[in-house]
């Protein structure tokens, strides 16, 4: 379909058709629970972006987004 999208999270592929997801969308989408962190992977140099659950993110074509564990650090 030509409103499809293509965007990559942990490294899988992911049809969406629509220009704006919730953070919390996104992780649901990619099978991750509220516990995750994500992340907008940026070009270069620059820091890669947290996505929040409540936040809208704006989809292009080919973005790539990443998920982490909860830290489990002390056990």
């Amino acid at each position: 379909m030509p409103n499809d999208f293509v965007i990559h999270i942990d490294g899988k592929e992911f049809k969406v058709q629509s220009a704006e997801l919730t953070g919390a969308a996104l992780k649901t989408l990619a099978g991750k629970d509220a516990s995750f962190q994500l992340f907008l992977e940026e070009k270069g140099r620059d820091a890669d972006l947290l996505v929040k659950d409540s936040d809208t993110v704006p989809i292009r074509n080919g973005e790539h987004f990443y998920t982490v564990p909860p830290a489990s650090f002390g056990r």
